[in-house]
């Protein structure tokens, strides 16, 4: 098949996360299957227009938001330079790309989440209520009867709530890369980890007021931020706010080996963030049996984590704070969790959610009905927490 993957960034992007790397790695299976492969996806400082990168072709063109026109217009110019693609996978990252007006190839959208408590924060209201209103209303119709992808069951029942038919959105979940054996040991004191870009919407505050909080009640204790960001700045400010700046390490972004001994030291993982369509930061800990803390209500965040079985899930700040209290006093329970949660890492994998976007495409390509659908075998303690509407940490 020839494939168009329109996504807002790639990983090389100072921005980019858990969204791009998804994008790349199910890119890259294809490719490895035979597949010819395009990504088209904005620009930024030093990056060229256009590589090859493990098998993919990688177009770069428009920035932060012209990136949508420019290019719908480069995938326009292909299709009539090089013939059709046989299927276009459009990413809805608050707004998608609208490919469905620039060709006639079958269109997949893929949603990670739904930007509802994202747009306030990230724009101003008037620009907040636009945003919204293009997610929420206009999108669902314009892109009514075509196959959507979300990648958690929770992404899933969002699509349904804003008026997305359920047969038509496939669940596709996010793999997780096996964990390097030589990462090294736990760290012999206390640490904590957020894992991630640094952004206003991730709250690392909220990780940081912890860390203010139990610091008397755990000599010793420090925060690791593994990302970095355009918040940044402002982290480091609310660091010395609290005065906790001294117990603080920003390490900015670092090489996979660095972030893998970063979560393999850690006793337990963070993930205050507002919303996350699946978490991979919470797998990838879980890969090293480090038990994550979260909120109840950040989306795929309740998929991630098995409540008290993988990690914790909270409903606010002084639940957080007490969750993460008691797993740096609990030995026993927090490497129950841990041992757990490698369990639960295993799961999901990148060969098998490859292999299931490889099958939807082809249907879709051939003409064959929209469907609904997941690639992994969930655990009945997931099917549980969803069926109670998550259980919550008493």
């Amino acid at each position: 098949m020839r494939i168009a993957f329109l996504n807002w960034r790639d990983s090389t992007h100072p921005e980019g996360g858990g969204a791009e790397k998804y994008a790349e790695t199910v890119c890259e299976g294809l490719a490895d299957a035979g597949h010819d492969v395009t990504m088209l996806c904005s620009t930024h400082p030093g990056a060229p227009p256009e590589e090859r990168r493990r098998g993919v072709r990688v177009l770069r063109q428009g920035g932060r938001l012209g990136v949508y026109g420019a290019s719908l217009r480069r995938l326009a110019a292909l299709e009539r330079a090089e013939g059709r693609f046989d299927v276009v996978v459009d990413t809805q990252n608050g707004v998608p790309f609208w490919a469905r007006a620039a060709t006639k190839t079958p269109v997949v959208l893929l949603v990670h989440h739904v930007h509802r408590e994202q747009w306030p924060i990230v724009f101003g209201p008037a620009a907040a209520r636009v945003g919204w209103a293009l997610e929420s209303r206009v999108a669902p119709r314009a892109f009514r009867g075509l196959q959507y992808v979300a990648v958690s069951q929770r992404t899933r029942e969002e699509l349904i709530e804003l008026g997305v038919a359920p047969e038509a959105i496939a669940v596709i979940h996010n793999g997780t890369d096996p964990a390097p054996t030589d990462s090294g040991p736990r760290h012999p004191e206390p640490r904590l980890v957020v894992l991630g870009r640094v952004v206003p919407h991730k709250r690392i505050e909220h990780a940081l007021t912890v860390t203010a909080r139990l610091r008397a009640r755990h000599p010793g204790l420090r925060l690791r931020i593994v990302g970095d960001g355009w918040w940044s700045d402002k982290v480091r400010e609310e660091a010395v706010a609290l005065g906790v700046s001294d117990r603080v390490d920003i390490l900015g972004f670092v090489d996979e080996q660095t972030k893998h001994a970063e979560l393999a030291a850690a006793w337990v993982a963070l993930a205050p963030s507002i919303k996350e369509g699946w978490g991979l930061s919470v797998v990838e800990a879980a890969s090293h049996g480090t038990p994550t803390v979260a909120y109840t209500g950040a989306g795929g965040l309740s998929e991630s984590i098995v409540h008290g079985r993988t990690g914790m899930l909270v409903d606010d700040l002084d639940g957080l704070t007490a969750a993460v209290d008691h797993l740096l006093t609990d030995t026993t329970t927090r490497e129950s969790l841990g041992a757990a949660a490698i369990e639960h890492a295993a799961n999901f994998t990148w060969a098998r959610s490859v292999q299931a976007w490889e099958s939807l495409l082809a249907d879709r390509a051939a003409g064959l009905p929209v469907e609904a659908g997941t690639d992994a075998v969930v655990p009945d303690e997931v099917r549980q927490q969803r069926a109670r509407g998550v259980s919550r940490r008493s």
